[in-house]
């Protein structure tokens, strides 16, 4: 897995992403769920924004990433009981089927090694998500990217049409491709991402013949 040199952004300022959760967190807690008594698994948590902002609305959120500088940075800006902070290999996660209403990747496909590395990780993530729960998946895409605020990262690049793919039979309710501008606060570098946002919805169980 390659860090994209965000290892080096989190170890240079306290909080690197900022404080506001993500726009597909955003349109989740303000459209589809306000608040929530379920479990939440955000997988790659960074410094766990998105994290804060489910526990924020009621939910206990277990959040991993491979960083300790990011975790560490997540625990002194958001010191949230319902948050269970953990380091470690997102791919060898271990949890039992279905335990989770909502599973995150934010800004993680990107950074694993190859196609079926996605891949894993999509499988994981549909596997622990209940009946009728959630995804939410935001990863760059093959278009275009300045990464002169990146040195030295080789980003994974698939089309948008490979991630639609991967849930092909769930109810995507959000599958955007879209262009973004930010500058990191570390370098000041200005630069830009395509980048695919998915939230979907898990059919219901099938039920069982009679």
């Amino acid at each position: 897995m390659r860090d994209g040199g965000y290892d080096v952004g989190y170890r240079a300022v306290s909080c690197f992403w900022g404080t506001e959760p993500s726009s597909l967190v955003k349109l989740f807690l303000s459209d589809i769920r306000p608040s929530g008594t379920g479990r939440v698994l955000d997988l790659g948590c960074g410094e766990g924004k998105n994290a804060a902002a489910f526990a924020e609305a009621g939910y206990l959120v277990d959040a991993i990433d491979c960083s300790s500088a990011a975790i560490e940075n997540g625990r002194k800006q958001f010191p949230i009981q319902r948050v269970n902070w953990t380091v470690g290999d997102v791919l060898s996660y271990s949890s039992p089927d279905d335990s989770y209403d909502i599973v995150v990747a934010y800004g993680l496909a990107h950074c694993l090694s190859d196609a079926e590395e996605v891949e894993h990780l999509v499988k994981l993530m549909r596997r622990l998500t209940k009946p009728s729960g959630y995804n939410i998946l935001c990863t760059f895409n093959d278009r275009s990217h300045d990464l002169s605020a990146h040195p030295g990262f080789a980003p994974l690049l698939l089309p948008h049409s490979f991630f639609t793919m991967l849930y092909q039979d769930w109810t995507r309710i959000t599958s955007t491709d879209d262009t973004i501008h930010e500058t990191h606060p570390h370098n000041g570098i200005p630069h830009h991402h395509s980048v695919t946002r998915i939230l979907a919805k898990k059919p219901n169980a099938t039920p069982l013949s009679t």
